[in-house]
């Protein structure tokens, strides 16, 4: 005789996922231990989907960076396979064109804007977040950027329709 399964009962983490709209997603195979290098970029580079593109100040800790990765898978495919490119002394080596960008922290604002042309920085939808280091720090920090993903989240949507 086989047994017939239990219906499964959603965990409270389910629940408040789902109630804040984020579709939680299942790692299929075993994750690689090599960290993934920062995306650099030529002056003709092209964003591989055209939807986002995170800007980061060079130099973030790795632990700073596991926990921006995380929080961005959480939030779809759209944002985990967004480009991430490092900002270096203020400035930004090439600005590829996206849809969206998601920037931490205003000197990587004050980057794109000037290497992003204003036709661009119009259509754009552009969310600042704060620093990296501001966002592992505080629990605040962590709330502002749960915010700011959300709105991302809602303009990709939009645009995509």
């Amino acid at each position: 005789m086989s047994a017939m399964a239990r219906p499964s009962v959603p965990s409270h983490r389910a629940r408040v996922l789902r109630a804040l709209g984020v579709t939680p997603w299942v790692q299929r195979a075993q994750p690689s231990l090599q960290a993934a290098p920062m995306a650099e970029t030529a002056a003709t580079a092209e964003v591989a989907n055209g939807h986002c593109v995170v800007l980061l100040p060079a130099g973030c800790e790795p632990r700073t960076l596991d926990l921006l990765g995380r929080a961005l898978i959480a939030f779809g495919p759209a944002l985990a396979r967004a480009a991430r490119i490092e900002v270096r002394d203020g400035k930004l080596a090439a600005a590829p064109l996206a849809r969206a960008y998601l920037v931490f922290g205003e000197a990587q604002a004050h980057a794109l804007g000037r290497e992003l042309p204003a036709a661009m920085l119009q259509q754009a939808h552009i969310v600042l977040a704060d620093e990296p280091g501001a966002v592992h720090s505080s629990g605040a920090g962590k709330r502002r950027l749960w915010n700011a993903l959300r709105s991302l989240r809602r303009a990709l949507a939009e645009t995509a329709g």
